[in-house]
Order: C-alpha cells, then sequence, then structure tokens
C-alpha cells in the first residue's frame, strides 16, 4: 500500500461545456475525481486526497487534504464552469498544499485534467517540471479535450517532473468511452492500484459482479465475509487433521495393545504348560512316596507279629498256638 498525499486539479474552464466526453468535460472531471478519491483512499485508510479547481479569477483550494468523503463532496458542491484555466499556478498551489501535509511521511502527487489549451509556453512548464522533481512531487497528467494542441508542452513538462518513472501522462481522445475507466486502464491508476487489473482494460477481477471503485462499502462487506470464510475453512482443516492424526494414534496403540497382549497370551500358555508339567511331577512324586510309605508300614507290622510270637513262646506254661492267643 502506498502511503501519499494527492491533491486533484480540476479544469472547470469554459472549455470544460464541450460535450465531446460522456457527459461533457466538466462531469467527466467530476466523475473522475470521485473514482480517484476512492481508490486512494480505499489502498491505504492514511491516504489524504485534495482538491483545487484552476479556472475562474484564480486557482482555488476546494478541499485541503483529506481521506472524508463528505469534507469531498461539501466542497465540490456549487462549483461550477467559469474563466479560463490557469494550468502553471495551480501547480505551484497544489506543491503548496501537498509541502503543509500533516504527515510528513507521504509522498507527494498531482493529478492535473488538462481540459482546455495551455497558454503558458513550453519552456517554463519544462522549469515547473523540474522544480517538481527537486521538491520529491510526483505529477500524473490527463490530457484530453484539446489533447493535440497540448500534447508536446505536457510531454515535455512530465519528462521534466518523471523521476524513477513516478510521472506519467494519458491522452484520451474523444469517443463514447468514460473518463474514469480510461484513467483506470491507464498507468496514473494501474502501476501504483492493481496494474494487472487496471492493465487488462478495466476488468474487474474481484468476483460477484461488483465494482469495488463504484460500491466499496458493498465490496469490503463482501471482502470480509470471504475472510471469514476461508478462516472457517481453515479451521475445520486443522480440526480434520488433528483428529484423523488422534485416530491414527489410536490405531497404532490399539495395535502395540493387541501384540502385547498376544505376547501376555503366549507367555500365559507357556507358563500353563510348564506349571501343569510340575504339578504332574510332583503328583508322580507323591504318588511314589505313598507307595514307599505303604510297603514300610506292611513290613513293619509284619516285623512287629513276629516279635510278638517270640515273646509269648518264651513265657512259661503259655502255648504260642492257643487260638485264643492268636485270634488277640
Amino acid at each position: 500500500m502506498v502511503l501519499e498525499a494527492t491533491v486533484l486539479i480540476i479544469d472547470n474552464s469554459e472549455w470544460a461545456r464541450n460535450g465531446d466526453y460522456t457527459p461533457s468535460r466538466y462531469q467527466a472531471q467530476i466523475d473522475s475525481v470521485h473514482y480517484l478519491f476512492s481508490i486512494k483512499t480505499n489502498d491505504n485508510p492514511e491516504n489524504t486526497v485534495g482538491v483545487i479547481a484552476n479556472a475562474g479569477d484564480s486557482p482555488e483550494v476546494l478541499v485541503s487534504l483529506t481521506n472524508d468523503l463528505g469534507v469531498l463532496l461539501k466542497g465540490l458542491h456549487g462549483l461550477g464552469v467559469r474563466g479560463d484555466s490557469h494550468f502553471d499556478t495551480s501547480i505551484q498551489i497544489a506543491q503548496l498544499v501537498l509541502k503543509h501535509r500533516a504527515n510528513k511521511y507521504q509522498r507527494q502527487r498531482i493529478v492535473i485534467f488538462a481540459a482546455s489549451p495551455i497558454d503558458t509556453d513550453e519552456k517554463t512548464l519544462v522549469k515547473l517540471g523540474k522544480k517538481l522533481k527537486k521538491n520529491g512531487v510526483s505529477i500524473d497528467v490527463v490530457n484530453f479535450g484539446e489533447h493535440t494542441a497540448n500534447e508536446q508542452k505536457l510531454t515535455a513538462f512530465v519528462d521534466a517532473a518523471n523521476n524513477n518513472d513516478t510521472s506519467n501522462m494519458v491522452t484520451i481522445p474523444p469517443g463514447p468511452h468514460v473518463l474514469s475507466e480510461q484513467i483506470r486502464a491507464s498507468p496514473i491508476v494501474g502501476e501504483r492500484f492493481g496494474g494487472a487489473e487496471a492493465g487488462s482494460g478495466g476488468d474487474n477481477d474481484f468476483g460477484f459482479g461488483v465494482d469495488p471503485d463504484m460500491d466499496p462499502e458493498l465490496a469490503m462487506a463482501l471482502r470480509m465475509s470471504m475472510q471469514e470464510e476461508e478462516e472457517r475453512q481453515r479451521r475445520e482443516t486443522a480440526t480434520q487433521q488433528g483428529n484423523s492424526g488422534g485416530q491414527q494414534e489410536q490405531q497404532e496403540g490399539g495395535a502395540g495393545g493387541n501384540a502385547e497382549d498376544d505376547m501376555e497370551m503366549d507367555l500365559d500358555e507357556d507358563e500353563q504348560i510348564r506349571r501343569a508339567i510340575q504339578m504332574s511331577l510332583m503328583e508322580s512324586g507323591q504318588d511314589g512316596e505313598e507307595a514307599n510309605d505303604s510297603a514300610a508300614a506292611s513290613g513293619s507290622n509284619a516285623k512287629d507279629d513276629d516279635l510278638v510270637a517270640s515273646l509269648i513262646g518264651s513265657l512259661p506254661g503259655v502255648d504260642p498256638n492257643d487260638p485264643a492267643l492268636k485270634d488277640a
């Protein structure tokens, strides 16, 4: 965005009454002033625009540097066609207006409409152009109406004021076209405020069939809606990406958990088999011990019976074969 202070100079001389431009030279300039004010203030909210009428007894400052459309409309109200044009004097007054701008960081620019013959000689105009260049003031000239008679002088004037292609001149012959549209397609607008759009012959690529210069409020509302919709789509995309990432992590975690569960199941099966073998071995050992204990007990009982029989046989008067003793 260009930070700029601009003074628009209207040629409201008697020559502006001619109707060879739609609807007349004067009204075509007024429409172009509205267009230039709109495009410059929309490009940067800190841009300011002033307006000077260069005809009559002397040039008159109609609107001091402002970005308020209401101030512009009030300044243009009541302006009429009168007298002769003061081309060079109006430029000098515009230079003084720019010199006293509030924001010194703003670049300085003058846009002047030349709709009548210029009485100033070429040498004076070249000197004026060099002064503008020295003071850092860019100049744009809209040469229409008496364009053939003025072209040589204005070309020399713009060449003298030009510094790194910051000054321009556009020559617009009569025709059914609209002056503001021709300005829009020229380097005066195109090089600084959307060259591709302006260079395409005035085609508006904003969309929705809306011209942002003719209805800036509607264009701003549509632009804000587009930005909100883009922000909503970005949020939805981020949310979807986050959900997909979480699902992938869950799937990976679930796969890892299943593998661990399978490993635990495998370990449990091995452990169960090992324990079953140990239990089987333990049961076999217990059965053998019980059999040995039983055999030992049987042998012990037999030995006890023999000992009792020998003791009974050694007693006097006792018959070891007595049935009563055996039953006992």
